[in-house]
């Protein structure tokens, strides 16, 4: 089955530029030129995976506001932000609301088809066979087939790119993984403010549920692990 790829640009060359990229490539593509065409197409199905502009017309930050509905509907549906804004501020903001990715739109047409391809690979290889597919680490358990994290029986919404780092740092207790490592477990290249953004964005979310909670811990100036449980 083909999968579809939403782009959310109001500048209409930039947006058929894309849409003509990614159907040449085999995807389905729908295009939208402002929020609320988007979340129209979207109620009756949701994509495979989004792309956004953050400016969407008299919108600002209309595309924020897109993802975050987004992120309401699905937790681990692949969500690209793509804009001309390259503040630290507006990156931070846009991983913080759940965004798998952050890329400014200087970034060449081969590069960004690379990101959408892996963060596609990330799903398919969460349900693969070679994957261990339930991972259970004290109060945490993880179900790669179902895209799921739980915390103590409750669910944990996280990104894909977030069930990948959090699959890597739970996998094995105790052992310090560098941001490098993440990237590679996440299989995304972006800078380390990215990842800190990640962490603490899937700190947060464990937080809001357990307010004790203390199991990813930072290693000053080499990374970060899962904390190591012993038996009482």
């Amino acid at each position: 089955m083909q999968r579809r790829i939403a782009i959310v640009e109001d500048e209409e060359d930039i947006r058929l530029n894309y849409m003509e990229l990614f159907r040449r490539q085999g995807y389905e593509v729908d295009g939208y030129a402002s929020r609320q065409e988007a979340l129209a197409g979207f109620s009756a199905r949701l994509p495979d995976l989004a792309i956004l502009d953050i400016g969407l017309g008299d919108e600002f930050d209309g595309g924020f506001e897109l993802c975050r509905e987004l992120r309401g509907r699905s937790p681990v549906l692949p969500i690209i932000f793509l804009s001309a804004r390259d503040s630290d501020i507006d990156m931070v903001s846009g991983l913080r609301l759940g965004a798998d990715d952050y890329l400014t739109k200087d970034i060449s047409l081969p590069h960004l088809s690379a990101r959408v391809a892996a963060l596609f690979r990330r799903v398919d290889a969460m349900s693969s066979n070679d994957q261990e597919n339930q991972l259970s680490q004290g109060d945490l358990f993880l179900d790669m087939d179902r895209l799921s994290a739980h915390w103590k029986k409750q669910p944990v919404e996280l990104t894909v790119t977030e069930l990948w780092m959090l699959h890597s740092l739970a996998l094995h207790p105790g052992h310090v993984k560098s941001r490098d490592q993440l990237m590679q477990a996440a299989n995304i290249v972006v800078e380390p403010d990215t990842i800190t953004s990640h962490i603490r964005r899937m700190r947060n979310r464990f937080l809001d549920l357990d307010p004790d909670f203390d199991q990813i811990e930072s290693v000053y100036g080499i990374g970060y692990r899962w904390k190591e449980s012993w038996p009482e």
